[in-house]
């Protein structure tokens, strides 16, 4: 048994070349848009086109915070405000009502559950037009508003949280806190909310990427003089011709808060989708 049990899990040259494969298919995108953002328009147009990184980075960004249509610094910064905001809102409003959902007993609890799950099913763009009629009646037209407010709670993050809740906290637990005298609210602050970091910290990631990354809302409540990144990146390419190492070089420095977020969470967040894996 011992011998057919290590025979199973010891790892063949065919795994090896099948992950170094993924990994480099992966790392390759990255690393063109490094090589375009540090060269010079001509030289993308080489034959065969370039493969390693020049030096051009600067005198590429430098263009982009001249291009007045981009308004890239100002696309940056909202950014980081409305990422940062909705990030934390999720995370705590997905920890709380995930622990109630999970631990606490009250009544329709289960058919308030069913509402947020059917609310999951529905696509996002069939709310788009009358979303958008609403932000137009209470003036939040082209503000930072627009594009935070709509997305402070997440049904994703409500459902993820509880389903993490409940396998993770115990019962004797909870009550644990309520005979020691501690208050739902304390019990949640000082029980609950350690044991839900690991999945706190993956929902946070997720939603971090999920916010930066949006197009189709910010592009559709905000004029280009108060764009988000992703819209002020749409604006660099409208043109007669497309400036790539211009667009590029722009799209690397939007990328690094993306990298920052995760190698300072990335810890938390592996060990969250491991544990998860295991008590699965």
């Amino acid at each position: 048994m011992n011998s057919a049990s290590q025979r199973l899990w010891r790892t063949s040259p065919l795994m090896y070349v099948a992950l170094v494969l993924a990994v480099l298919f992966s790392i390759y995108p990255f690393y063109y848009m490094v090589v375009i953002a540090t060269r010079s328009l001509d030289s993308i147009n080489d034959v065969p086109p370039p493969v390693t990184p020049g030096g051009a980075f600067g005198d590429n960004f430098d263009r982009v915070l001249d291009n007045d249509a981009a308004n890239f610094l100002t696309g940056l910064l909202n950014s980081v405000i409305v990422s940062g905001v909705v990030t934390v809102s999720v995370v705590i409003t997905g920890s709380l009502a995930g622990f109630a959902f999970a631990k606490l007993r009250f009544r329709g609890r289960n058919i308030l559950l069913l509402s947020i799950i059917v609310t999951m099913m529905i696509p996002t763009q069939l709310g788009l037009i009358p979303l958008w009629g609403m932000i137009q009646d209470l003036g939040w037209y082209d503000t930072l508003y627009a594009v935070t407010v709509p997305f402070l709670v997440s049904a994703f993050g409500v459902f993820m949280m509880r389903q993490y809740a409940t396998q993770a906290i115990s019962d004797e637990l909870i009550e644990a806190g309520r005979v020691d005298g501690a208050s739902t609210f304390r019990i949640f602050w000082n029980i609950v909310l350690p044991a839900l970091r690991p999945a706190a910290a993956v929902l946070g990631l997720l939603t971090f990427m999920e916010t930066w990354n949006s197009y189709l809302w910010p592009y559709a409540v905000l004029t280009p003089e108060n764009p988000t990144l992703q819209v002020s990146l749409a604006f660099l390419s409208y043109a007669y011709y497309t400036d790539y190492s211009q667009v590029f070089a722009a799209t690397a420095i939007g990328t690094v808060p993306l990298v920052l977020v995760f190698a300072l969470f990335g810890r938390q967040i592996i060990g969250g989708i491991m544990e998860g894996a295991v008590k699965s």
